[in-house]
C-alpha cells in the first residue's frame, strides 16, 4: 500500500465534497472590502473560490493568473482568506490586486476545515445548485485553468476560449514588479 501511495499525486486528492453542497457558513469580508462571504451567496451561478493567504508564496505565483480570469469575466471568482491578519490581507489584495467578488475573512481557519482545506492555495468551482464540482489543491497554473475552465463550460453550458494572448509587455512588467517585491 505505501508504494501505491508513494505514487499518487498529492493535488489530486479525491475530495468527498464533490457533488455536495457547499457546508454552512458566513463570513464577514476582509478588511476595506465591501461584502464578505457566506454559503447563500455561492447559489443562483457557477463559481470559483480560492482559498489564499497573503503570508502563502504558492498564492502569489497563482495570482496573476487569477487577475486574468476576473478581466474575462466567465464567472465570479470568490476569495475565502485563510487564517490572515487583517491589515495583511488588505494590503495583498490592495498592492497585487483584488480578483474577488466576495472575500470572507477566515480568521480561525475552521470554515476551511469544513471545506476540507489542506493548506493553501485551493480552489473550488461551486455549480448553480451551490454544490461543490472541482477541487484542486495548490496553485491554479495555466494547465490547471484549462480543467477548470472545461468544468466551467460544463456547468455553465457555453463555449469559453481557451486560447489567450499574452499580457500586454508593460502590464506584464508591472504585475510581475509588485509580485516580486517583498511584502511588508
Amino acid at each position: 500500500f505505501l508504494a501505491i501511495g508513494l505514487t499518487l499525486n498529492p493535488r489530486e486528492v479525491p475530495s468527498p465534497l464533490i457533488g455536495k453542497p457547499v457546508p454552512d457558513f458566513a463570513l464577514p469580508p476582509v478588511k476595506g472590502r465591501a461584502l464578505g462571504l457566506s454559503s447563500a451567496d455561492l447559489k443562483g451561478e457557477v463559481s470559483l473560490v480560492n482559498v489564499f493567504a497573503s503570508w502563502c508564496v504558492a498564492c502569489r505565483e497563482e495570482h496573476p493568473i487569477l487577475m486574468n480570469l476576473r478581466r474575462e469575466g466567465f464567472v465570479p471568482i470568490h476569495g475565502l482568506n485563510y487564517k490572515d491578519q487583517s491589515d495583511d490581507a488588505a494590503d495583498w489584495l490592495d498592492k497585487l490586486g483584488d480578483p474577488y467578488t466576495r472575500t470572507g475573512a477566515d480568521l480561525n481557519g475552521r470554515v476551511a476545515i469544513d471545506w476540507g482545506v489542506y493548506g493553501v492555495p485551493e480552489t473550488f468551482l461551486v455549480d448553480r445548485e451551490g454544490r461543490i464540482a472541482y477541487k484542486h489543491i495548490g496553485p491554479v497554473t495555466p494547465d490547471v485553468l484549462e480543467k477548470i475552465e472545461k468544468k466551467m463550460a460544463e456547468l455553465i453550458g457555453a463555449n469559453i476560449p481557451f486560447e489567450r494572448e499574452e499580457l500586454p509587455k508593460k502590464e506584464a512588467i508591472d504585475l510581475f514588479t509588485k509580485l516580486g517585491e517583498p511584502f511588508k
